[in-house]
């Protein structure tokens, strides 16, 4: 976001560096950049979001999700933090169950199970759809992590993830969608076409969080900023297994 501040005087042209970076909360640290020349005074603002968080943000975190429920394949519905409240886990957040690009993150994440499971972490994935969505997902990907439905997509208002047009249909994600075409995934149309996605319009994004053992210990959480956003995965085993 810009914000000019026009002159019809004409004056030399003046670069003032910024001097130190701001932290705030919830956005990470923030580069706030001053100039001036004969057009005005702008003012330019650039954030680096910070991906691993701790202490008080990981228990804000938490107490956002102390309400959130998701349900297992046989209908159980389970606090989302019970997934975590026992051992360590990598959940993975789906933009929906029939999504290529999410078909891709599962099989990126399920090379690395033997890393994971070697290190006493579990493998979750959690999509927004019903329970017949999530289990015609498991069937076709043949994902061996636990998988998890989120019908009323509250995990994702909570963790506030990313969502809407701009974000889905990006340069960068065609470019995703294409690669994922040329190695063999697959958008799965039906599902993607069913009412509860459809009616959401199928822009949801996700991201990743690494958390417990304990209801409060996130260490990790990524969001993602458009589709098809996946993160390293040294940078997600970094977080769960070093």
């Amino acid at each position: 976001m810009a914000v000019s501040l026009l002159s019809s005087s004409t004056t030399t042209p003046i670069t003032l560096q910024p001097t130190k970076l701001k932290t705030i909360h919830g956005l990470g640290t923030v580069n706030f950049g001053y100039s001036v020349n004969s057009h005005g005074v702008s003012l330019r603002r650039s954030a680096v979001v910070v991906s691993a968080i701790t202490g008080a943000s990981g228990t804000e975190t938490a107490d956002l999700l102390e309400r959130v429920k998701v349900s297992d394949l046989r209908g159980n519905e389970i606090p989302i933090s019970d997934l975590w409240k026992d051992r360590k886990a990598v959940v993975a957040f789906a933009r929906h169950f029939g999504c290529v690009l999410c078909r891709k993150r599962a099989a990126y994440l399920a090379e690395k199970k033997d890393v994971m499971d070697a290190s006493g972490v579990t493998l979750v994935l959690i999509g927004p759809g019903s329970i017949d969505q999530a289990k015609t997902f498991v069937e076709q990907t043949k994902f061996e992590g636990e998988v998890y439905a989120d019908p009323n997509h509250a995990s994702y208002e909570a963790l506030k993830f990313a969502s809407g047009v701009s974000v889905t249909f990006t340069p960068k994600a065609a470019m995703k969608i294409i690669e994922s075409y040329m190695e063999g995934y697959r958008q799965d149309w039906k599902l993607s076409f069913m009412k509860d996605t459809v009616e959401r319009g199928g822009w949801q994004q996700g991201g990743i969080l690494v958390a417990g053992p304990g209801k409060s210990n996130i260490s990790y959480i990524r969001k993602d900023k458009e589709a098809g956003d996946d993160p390293p995965v040294e940078e997600i085993l970094k977080a769960c297994c070093s």
